[in-house]
């Protein structure tokens, strides 16, 4: 396998405008959800920073990727993003600077989704869930209405992550 068939290629950018390369997650499980601060899974950020806080030191990244493709419901700048999520849900995991997440403009990550998943695979919404193993391969997908906290998710995490 080459780094061109898995998700170690791809870089983000951050909210703060550094650079997330998923290289740098190399050997890491890594849960990447396109979010939006005005949706009715919003409330979800709240179960993402309990994961993070929960799994961080065994080694998950959780990686929220603001999006304004659904519904307009993305409508801020970087910096009233960053606010909104730190001061209504106490976010302090990686946030990327806003994205497409869809079409063809989508960020090249998305596009590999699409052609790992088909697009059936591709978001319908915000706060569609992507696991990418430690070997950079897609390891899991769920859909917004799948909680952050759903066993489904949280039983594949502790699959991937170190032993404790």
């Amino acid at each position: 396998m080459t780094d061109t068939e898995n998700a170690f290629r791809f870089e983000f950018t951050s909210i703060d405008g550094d650079s997330l390369p998923f290289e740098a997650w190399r050997g890491r499980p890594v849960l990447v959800v396109n979010t939006a601060s005005f949706c009715g899974y919003t409330p979800q950020y709240s179960d993402l920073q309990v994961l993070w806080q929960h799994y961080r030191r065994r080694g998950l990244v959780v990686l929220g990727v603001p999006s304004n493709d659904f519904g307009a419901q993305e409508p801020g700048s970087a910096a009233e993003i960053k606010q909104f999520c730190a001061a209504g849900y106490a976010v302090d995991f990686p946030l990327t600077e806003k994205c497409r997440v869809i079409g063809a403009e989508a960020h090249p990550f998305y596009r590999w989704i699409a052609t790992e998943v088909g697009e059936a695979g591709t978001p319908r919404w915000n706060f569609h869930k992507y696991l990418i193993g430690p070997d950079g391969q897609l390891a899991g997908t769920w859909p917004a209405q799948v909680a952050p906290s759903d066993r489904r998710i949280t039983a594949e995490i502790e699959r991937l992550l170190a032993p404790p």
